[in-house]
């Protein structure tokens, strides 16, 4: 049953960020800049964090400290993982299309394994070589598609910026690890959001300032608590749930799930009067993905032991 329930849990993680593609686009930019969308999330996913842990603290009497040494690698995580990765992905979503920024974002298991590489001198087999190579090339197909056609949601700008989103995160993941092995995740994901928000509140704030909450209707009001509540807050802790239950690895095959579900989702909208993300799908773009989805595969799923 735990296992069964972990997997529920990490089909409502794949479900939430493959519409967050489609919810947030459709709040940006009309209604809301993308860098202050980020300090909405920010301040209040964060915030809701904190919440938790002063909720905790009031059952168990005591805070979880952490030590000052830690601050300066709390500071990097909360640029990389909180300011870098949201205001990159965001202003990228901004510029380019769901389905586009939901396939390049596949690509993380490929950028983690180079940054780990290069960091932390994790071993690279000949395996795993093939699946950076051939995961970075449809990456970078993709990039140069976007550049070279007249895509009316699409664009390289766009898709850069998301794929460089992508390997901020990969920095994040290597530079956090030894904290969520010193401290309770949600200690150090409470102090990464407050770190993450001195660096996105200079940036942020005047479009966040500059938003007209009289132009929102009740569908704005619900995305908009769809990305803070959902995206931001309870994707972690459902993560986290799962984590405690099953292997990093089916975690990480669940990324699959997201450019499917964004391009269906997508694809759904259209057909009751949205905007069709779809119509530029074609046989190019099947390819990249295709190559994008093998490379993850080379790299994330564990070779079987000879027996």
């Amino acid at each position: 049953m735990p296992r069964l329930l972990a997997h529920v849990a990490l089909l409502l993680v794949a479900f939430t960020y493959g519409a967050n593609y489609l919810v947030a686009k459709g709040l940006m930019p009309d209604l809301i800049g993308p860098s202050g969308f980020i300090v909405l999330r920010v301040v209040g996913g964060g915030g809701l964090f904190w919440v938790v842990r002063g909720v905790l603290r009031a059952t168990k009497g005591r805070w979880e400290r952490v030590e000052r040494g830690d601050l300066p690698r709390l500071a990097l995580a909360g640029l990389t993982g909180v300011a870098m990765n949201q205001l990159l992905f965001f202003n990228g979503l901004n510029l380019t299309s769901p389905v586009n920024a939901s396939l390049i974002m596949t690509v993380n298991p490929v950028l983690v394994l180079l940054i780990s590489a290069a960091l932390l001198g994790t071993e690279v087999t000949r395996r795993k070589v093939a699946g950076v190579a051939l995961g970075m090339a449809g990456a970078v197909a993709l990039l140069l598609l976007g550049a070279r056609s007249q895509a009316l949601h699409a664009s390289w700008q766009g898709d850069l910026m998301v794929l460089v989103n992508a390997a901020s995160y990969g920095v994040y993941l290597v530079v956090v690890k030894p904290l969520m092995a010193k401290y309770r995740p949600l200690t150090v994901i409470s102090w990464v959001f407050l770190m993450g928000a001195l660096f996105v509140l200079p940036i942020g704030a005047s479009q966040a300032a500059a938003i007209d909450w009289s132009a929102f209707s009740a569908v704005h009001w619900q995305g908009l608590a769809f990305v803070v509540l959902c995206t931001t807050f309870l994707v972690y802790l459902l993560n986290i749930y799962a984590l405690q239950i099953v292997q990093p690895t089916v975690v990480s095959i669940y990324i699959y799930l997201q450019p499917l579900l964004a391009t269906g989702l997508s694809w759904w909208m259209a057909q009751r009067g949205g905007v069709d993300y779809t119509a530029e799908l074609d046989g190019w773009t099947a390819a990249c993905a295709a190559a994008i989805f093998a490379g993850v595969a080379l790299v994330s799923v564990p070779a079987r032991k000879a027996t």
